[in-house]
């Protein structure tokens, strides 16, 4: 397997990419390759002062940079030779596995449905968190920004696509789908909400719990919990903040440890044709070296091709 990753992106980027690219190479496979992407004379350079091994790494010269501040769009399409570009542009060739990138998310989720499209039937990618459970193991949040506006049927397929995730990567075997709202009863919600109820309330896609609230977050009541992405990324938001303020006041315990976004690594983008990872922008070195990680968990689950075959199956049931 190749694991592409963006050298240039994040706020310590390149010192903190090329320190976690070196930490994984420790924990994969030697069958398997890293292949930074960035300019060449400054992953030679940073891989010297980090005591890395050029020869044990695939560099491919990317000169330009996308910076956070960039128009995702207009950054991907004038800056073909960018990390975050050529990389995608190699995942579409099938000249790495995957790709990952604690860069610009804008331009990295356009350039995937630019570069490797979305899969049959998606209406539209999406992002996810994880949500520690009080009772141990994890549930699955999406969308957790990318989409801020969605439509009832989109909802319906961020919990086909949640409940894959669970499966496959948390090994939930029949994970409970919660539609995130106001109340428990039917009836309520906004408009959006309302009308995905009854759409998702029979399905035969996945496993539908029903409404949950937002004190049920960290229960067990739902193992995928599916929202908009404006709602996801208030809550997301909102449990990076009070783990801050847990961490400042020398609170945290086991459970709230699991709130540290550098465990995870990042947000894989569903929906896309090939593994796609999404890091944090303040990423350290050990959230690139999960990032990595989680990019070769991702490829070796087979998720993508499990994603299509359930699309498939929804798109002939409708």
């Amino acid at each position: 397997m190749k694991i592409g990753l963006d050298v240039m992106g994040g706020d310590f980027a390149p010192d903190v990419t090329i320190e976690g690219a070196i930490m994984a190479l420790e924990k994969i496979p030697a069958s398997d390759s890293i292949v930074l992407f960035g300019p060449e004379d400054i992953i030679s350079q940073k891989l010297a002062e980090k005591n890395g091994a050029a020869s044990e790494f695939i560099v491919v010269h990317s000169p330009e940079i996308i910076g956070m501040g960039d128009k995702p769009i207009k950054a991907y399409t004038q800056k073909p030779e960018s990390s975050i570009s050529k990389g995608l542009k190699y995942l579409k060739h099938h000249d790495i596995d995957s790709f990952a990138s604690a860069g610009n998310s804008g331009a990295t989720m356009v350039g995937a449905m630019y570069s490797v499209s979305n899969i049959h039937g998606v209406i539209r990618p999406c992002t996810l968190t994880l949500v520690p459970k009080e009772t141990g193991g994890m549930n699955v949040m999406l969308d957790i920004g990318t989409n801020p506006d969605v439509k009832p049927d989109v909802l319906y397929q961020f919990a086909i696509l949640g409940s894959i995730y669970s499966k496959y990567i948390l090994g939930i075997d029949d994970p409970k789908v919660g539609l995130m709202n106001v109340g428990e009863e039917e009836e309520k919600g906004n408009l959006t909400c309302q009308a995905a109820y009854p759409l998702m309330k029979d399905s035969k896609d996945f496993n539908f719990y029903g409404n949950i609230e937002g004190r049920d977050l960290f229960k067990n009541k739902a193992d995928v919990i599916v929202c908009d992405g404006f709602t996801g990324n208030v809550l997301l938001k909102a449990m990076e903040a009070v783990y801050r303020m847990m961490m400042k006041r020398s609170l945290v315990d086991d459970f709230f440890e699991k709130f540290n976004y550098e465990i995870y690594g990042g947000s894989p983008i569903l929906g896309v044709n090939a593994p796609v990872i999404i890091g944090h922008g303040i990423s350290s070195s050990k959230a690139i070296m999960n990032m990595i990680l989680l990019s070769k968990e991702i490829h070796d689950a087979g998720l993508t091709k499990k994603i299509k075959r359930a699309m498939t199956n929804y798109m002939e049931s409708k």
